[in-house]
């Protein structure tokens, strides 16, 4: 399964970009980023079998471990693609909200979205880890 972050804003050479870059560098699964401009811009093509999770703060928390297992049932259901959306500095619009089959948060405070992608890319690595039984992950 694909791992797919579409990310609104150019994240540039920056601390952050180093940070998604170090993380995605990790992941055993195919990952692909994508970035689109603040405003505007055609979104990836999507797949029949893609579940769409947008980052949002009123999403909903879940732990590493109930993430990892998420991504497990979808892979093993067949889902092709996860496509996560990060929306600009005035957040998701409403295309991307309506097209989200899930919402994520990383808690009630509002995330600068750079920061938002690296938790994610690190998020996704955990995950991943999880799934593999690697010990990155320690939980207790």
């Amino acid at each position: 399964m694909r791992l797919h972050i579409v990310a609104r804003g150019k994240i540039g050479r920056s601390p952050e970009q180093e940070l998604v870059d170090r993380y995605i560098k990790r992941i055993n699964w195919d990952v692909k980023l994508s970035e689109l401009p603040e405003q505007g811009g055609k979104t990836p093509k999507i797949s029949d079998q893609t579940k769409i999770i947008a980052l949002d703060e009123t999403g909903e928390n879940w732990t590493s471990k109930a993430f990892a297992n998420i991504l497990s049932d979808w892979r093993d259901s067949g889902v092709r693609e996860a496509r996560f959306l990060i929306g600009a500095a005035d957040g998701l619009t409403s295309e991307e909200r309506s097209s989200a089959d899930h919402f994520f948060s990383f808690g009630k405070a509002t995330w600068p979205h750079l920061m938002a992608r690296a938790m994610l890319a690190e998020q996704l690595f955990r995950a991943t880890a999880i799934i593999a039984n690697h010990p990155y992950h320690r939980e207790g």
